[in-house]
């Protein structure tokens, strides 16, 4: 039961950070026993990196939508369409597996949210949170809005 420190994110994601005291169980200098314990938690009133990172996917996935929209409005760019709905499949997939991620850190735990959570409907969907609101965009397998 060795003590570390800890940094924690306002999104609720931490990490362990450097060593700072070693326990009675282990006698060994510079060694661990290899359970942890908080010795102090440093609080960042920003988000995480995944956090950041996971916004600006979902900046280009929402141009990616817009675009798509207009180029179905103004026509004859099938083939741009498709090969643009096909990378928005990817980043969708993307986002998700980043969402999962960050959620297993939250549930490790025990302090998951429902604000946290990205459902997945039929086909795919996102549910995106910015300054207390939420929507939720529908896609079919192409991406496109259902």
């Amino acid at each position: 039961m060795c003590y570390f420190d800890q940094t924690r994110w306002a999104c609720g994601y931490w990490r362990w950070g450097h060593f700072r005291q070693q326990c009675n169980k282990e006698y060994r200098m510079g060694e661990t026993c290899g359970l942890k314990l908080v010795y102090e938690t440093r609080t960042e009133r920003d988000v995480c990196k995944l956090c950041h990172d996971t916004e600006k996917k979902q900046r280009r996935y929402d141009k990616m939508y817009r675009d798509v929209q207009r180029w179905q409005r103004e026509g004859n760019r099938n083939a741009t369409i498709e090969r643009t709905c096909a990378e928005m499949q990817e980043v969708l997939a993307q986002i998700y597996r980043m969402r999962e991620e960050h959620d297993h850190r939250l549930q490790s735990l025990g302090q998951v949210s429902s604000k946290h959570i990205v459902p997945f409907f039929s086909f795919m969907s996102i549910r995106i949170e910015r300054s207390g609101r939420a929507r939720t965009r529908k896609t079919d397998e192409k991406g496109l809005e259902a």
